[in-house]
C-alpha cells in the first residue's frame, strides 16, 4: 500500500499563505522575528534554570523540558514557512510530509503529557509537601520526563503510518501552511470516515486524558489553597500555578476545538488561524508567561544579566 501511495503521489504542494501573495514579505518578517523571539526566549529558559544552582528543582526541571519542546516544536513548521513566502517552489516530498506530520504531533503529544506531569509537581508540592522530595526525586523525574516524550513519539508514530497507508492519488494541494491531519486526509482517495473516527478516538484520549489529571490536579489544589491560614504561603502557592494554567488554557483551548470538533464545522481559515496559534504563538509567549510572575526565574535572570556586565 505504501509502495502504491508513493507512485501515485511523490510529492505534495503547501499552499500556505497563497491568498495574501502580496503581503509574502511582512509575513517572512513577522514570522522570522517570532521564530528568534522563540528560540531566544525559550533558550534563555533553558541556560538560566540550567546555569543557576538555585533552579536546580523538579519544577524547573520540566519547565526546562518544556522550553526544550517548544524550541524544537517550533523549528518543525517555521522554517518551511519562511522558506516558502521566499521560494515559488512550495513542493514537500511524501516522505517529507509524514515526516513533519510525525514530529508535530509527537511534540503536541509530549506537551500535552508534559502539561500534566507538571500539574502533579505542583499537586505533590501544594497538597502533599511532606512527600515531594521523595515521589519527585530526581530519578522519578526523568522518568516522567523521559515517559512523556517516548510516549510522544509512539503515540504519533502509529497516527502518522495510519494516515499515510492511505491511497493518495491527486490532487496534492494542501490547503494549509503545514502538513496537519485535516488538510492531509481530505486529499485520500479512499473513504476517510472510519479513519477519521479512529483518528478522532485517539486524539480524545490523547488530549482528555492529561487534561482530565490537570483537573483532577487543580481542584485538590484550590482546595487546599482555600485552607491555608497564611497570606504569603498562599500567593506564593498562587504565583507558581497561575502561569501553568494560562499556558495549559492557551494549548488545550486551541488544540481541543481543532482536534475535538464535529467535521462539519471544520473550516481551513480557522483551522490555519488555530494551527498558527498553538504552534507557533503559544511557543514564542511560553517563556513570558513562566517568568513574568515567577520571582525567582526573575532574580536569576537579573543575577545573570549584571554578571554579564561585570
Amino acid at each position: 500500500m505504501m509502495m502504491m501511495n508513493q507512485t501515485a503521489v511523490t510529492s505534495f504542494i503547501i499552499l500556505g499563505f497563497s491568498a495574501f501573495t502580496d503581503a509574502y514579505l511582512p509575513f517572512f518578517f513577522v514570522f522570522l522575528l517570532v521564530y528568534l523571539a522563540t528560540l531566544t526566549g525559550n533558550g534563555a529558559v533553558v541556560y538560566i534554570v540550567c546555569s543557576d544552582c538555585t533552579l536546580h528543582s523538579p519544577m524547573y526541571f520540566f519547565l526546562c523540558n518544556l522550553s526544550i519542546l517548544e524550541m524544537v516544536y517550533s523549528s518543525v513548521t517555521l522554517p518551511k514557512v519562511l522558506a516558502n513566502l521566499l521560494s515559488k517552489d512550495k513542493t514537500v516530498s511524501f516522505f517529507g510530509c509524514a515526516v513533519q506530520m510525525f514530529f508535530f504531533l509527537s511534540l503536541g503529544t509530549t506537551e500535552c503529557l508534559l502539561l500534566a506531569v507538571m500539574a502533579f509537581d505542583r499537586f505533590t508540592a501544594i497538597c502533599r509537601p511532606l512527600y515531594y522530595s521523595s515521589v519527585m526525586s530526581s530519578h522519578n523525574c526523568c522518568r516522567l520526563s523521559a515517559f512523556s516524550w517516548l510516549s510522544g513519539a509512539l503515540l504519533s508514530m502509529g497516527q502518522t503510518i495510519f494516515i499515510f497507508s492511505l491511497p493518495y492519488c491527486g490532487p496534492n494541494v494542501i490547503d494549509h501552511f503545514f502538513c496537519d491531519i485535516p488538510p492531509v486526509l481530505k486529499l485520500a482517495c479512499s473513504d476517510t470516515y472510519l479513519n477519521e473516527v479512529a483518528i478522532f478516538s485517539v486524539c480524545v484520549a490523547i488530549l482528555l486524558t492529561p487534561f482530565l489529571l490537570i483537573l483532577g490536579s487543580y481542584t485538590q489544589i484550590i482546595s487546599t489553597l482555600l485552607k491555608m491560614t497564611t497570606v504569603y504561603s498562599r500567593s506564593k502557592a498562587y504565583s507558581t500555578c497561575v502561569s501553568h494554567l494560562t499556558s495549559v488554557t492557551l494549548f488545550y483551548g486551541t488544540a481541543s476545538f481543532m482536534y475535538l470538533r464535529p467535521r462539519s464545522l471544520y473550516s481551513l481559515g480557522t483551522d490555519r488561524f488555530l494551527s498558527l496559534f498553538y504552534s507557533v504563538i503559544t511557543p514564542m509567549l511560553n517563556p513570558l508567561i513562566y517568568t513574568l510572575r515567577n520571582q525567582e526565574v526573575k532574580t536569576s535572570f537579573l543575577r545573570f544579566l549584571r554578571s554579564r556586565r561585570i
